[in-house]
């Protein structure tokens, strides 16, 4: 891998993006007319390391609008007064009052609940409450059935209609590659292997737990990957959180980019290693601080680091940005340390043959040191997985406390896997694995190009199948699920605190299941929503993600 050079760059008569050629990109083999459109709109950025990419990498986000940032920050602040006014009448008996609370004898104890997200909960979330956690009772496929739910005090509490609501499009489940469904060869295999060996284990591996499954899946996991050895786990998320403890601990620093999961936090503060965060995706300041931490070393002592761990997603689940792995991979070679790359989401979805981001950027698997991801997502099962060299995963079999102490993964849950990741890699003796991979970039980049035609801000990579596209204003996001639920089409709504306070979006997921038909019908609606709530904001003003405004000064640290 070369160096980065900072600085450089030959002009150039062919335009850019991120230091990448955009000639030669025409129509593509997805059946869709793709041309260019708005070419000089992504020309946003021409990076240093260019020559580290073999592909355009096209990745912009627009600029929110000074009109509706405003009336996003004078909307929170309407919602916030009326709240302090219901308190109020809440503590004159006015009005009746929900919100979990200490009993009177314990007033003087350090407070259970943090004040401003108790307000916030009762008077905020509340609101759109209905807009989450809607019970579907069907496989989450391409379309799904969901149980029907009243609320008779404002969101409080909800009774359930018995009625079902038939063919939701779905557009928020991750089954990008279709394979979360009840019929197939998928179905088949796991049905019978549940007759042969029944839902569940009942051990760890270490103890009476270890089938010859599990030795066949981490086989072939190792084989997909392209790596020595792999190791699965019964939880994703707990792949991270509790691996990563055993990875690093007092006296090391781990770099995570400041937008990563919830997982890998939680599995670095849990190391006790010192923590900094880094911008996103800005290889800048991560450089800064690789270079900080080599010069000045351990706060106070000043002894050198016994390990450095760059932490990253593959794609990141909530902007639908994908990591700048070739720069990351120059940057950790350069001041030796360690990467841990997290590909829940890239696995599968990105790649010509699914092998995710490494793949999608024509790397080696080598150059990753701790190659993480899930069986949650493109595969339709649960759990995760982490792959490496020998040394490393003989390693986390004595010392991941997910490996020692966790019950082992459910048969049928593993032979889905199997079954998936052979069709995926081609060993059933068809190609409708790899169909399912190119059926999703296809429809990756059709859904994007229809957003941005109708003047919907979305963020992200074009070959992201995460697709964040923005509401803003904290009354549009309930108002969109919902318009969107009467037209027949489940979606993902996120506001703050999960998201920055001005930056509410809906989450939408393309999946290999999603026919053209489908997709058309989505967009139809969404464009008939947009016009009715007002989200077509572009401008077509992109900001780039390197040229974002960026505090040296951000970042965390946890010493003793």
């Amino acid at each position: 891998m070369e160096r980065p050079e900072q600085g450089l760059g030959e002009p150039d008569s062919h335009p850019h993006a991120n230091g990448c050629s955009l000639t030669g990109y025409g129509a593509l083999r997805n059946g869709y007319v793709r041309g260019l459109p708005e070419a000089e709109n992504q020309i946003h950025h021409i990076a240093h390391n260019g020559g580290l990419y073999r592909r355009p990498f096209n990745e912009a986000f627009e600029e929110t609008p000074m009109l509706v940032a405003v009336l996003t920050y004078v909307g929170y602040g309407v919602l916030t007064l009326f709240g302090y006014l219901r308190d109020f009448l809440r503590q004159w008996k006015i009005e009746k009052c929900h919100h979990a609370s200490e009993r009177e004898e314990q007033k003087d104890f350090v407070p259970l609940y943090q004040d401003f997200e108790n307000f916030y909960t009762r008077n905020l979330y509340m609101r759109i409450r209905d807009s989450w956690n809607r019970p579907i009772c069907s496989v989450p496929g391409a379309k799904v059935d969901m149980i029907e739910r009243l609320s008779h005090d404002y969101n409080w509490t909800f009774t359930y209609t018995g009625r079902v609501i038939k063919d939701v499009i779905n557009m928020g489940s991750y089954n990008y590659l279709g394979f979360a469904q009840n019929t197939g060869i998928c179905k088949e295999a796991a049905a019978k292997v549940l007759t042969q060996y029944g839902a569940g284990v009942c051990s760890t591996r270490q103890e009476m737990g270890n089938l010859d499954k599990h030795e066949e899946l981490e086989k072939l996991v190792a084989k997909f990957l392209g790596v020595e050895a792999a190791m699965t786990y019964g939880m994703g998320f707990s792949t991270n959180s509790m691996n990563i403890p055993a990875l690093v601990g007092k006296g090391c620093l781990i770099l995570s980019d400041e937008l990563n999961h919830a997982s890998l936090v939680l599995g670095a503060r849990l190391s006790g290693a010192t923590i900094r965060i880094f911008k996103h995706n800005n290889m800048q300041s991560l450089e800064k601080l690789l270079r900080d931490a080599i010069v000045h070393g351990q706060p106070r002592t000043r002894r050198p680091w016994k390990k450095i761990l760059i932490l990253v997603e593959g794609i990141y689940s909530m902007e639908g940005s994908i990591v700048r792995l070739p720069e990351v991979i120059a940057l950790k070679k350069k001041y030796k340390s360690y990467l841990y790359l997290d590909e829940a989401h890239s696995i599968g979805a990105l790649g010509l043959t699914g092998r995710g981001v490494v793949e999608y950027f024509g790397l080696n698997p080598e150059d990753v040191d701790v190659m993480m991801g899930t069986f949650t997502k493109s595969f339709g099962a649960a759990g995760g997985y982490i792959g490496g060299k020998k040394e490393l995963i003989d390693y986390l079999r004595t010392h991941s406390h997910s490996a020692v102490y966790a019950t082992s993964l459910s048969p049928p849950v593993m032979e889905q896997i199997l079954t998936s990741m052979k069709c995926i890699m081609g060993e059933d003796g068809t190609t409708f694995g790899k169909e399912c991979v190119q059926q999703l970039a296809e429809n990756t980049r059709y859904f994007r190009r229809q957003l941005k035609e109708r003047g919907f801000i979305i963020y992200g990579n074009e070959d992201s199948p995460v697709v964040p596209l923005m509401l803003y204003m904290p009354a549009k996001i309930g108002a969109f699920g919902r318009e969107m639920l009467k037209r027949n089409i489940g979606v993902v709504v996120v506001g703050f605190p999960a998201t920055p306070i001005i930056e509410s979006r809906a989450r939408f997921c393309v999946s290999a299941a999603h026919t053209k038909e489908i997709l058309d019908t989505v967009l139809k609606e969404l464009d008939e929503v947009g016009d009715l709530l007002q989200l077509k904001y572009s401008r077509h003003r992109l900001v780039p993600l390197l040229d974002r405004p960026f505090d040296e000064t951000t970042y965390e640290e946890t010493e003793d």
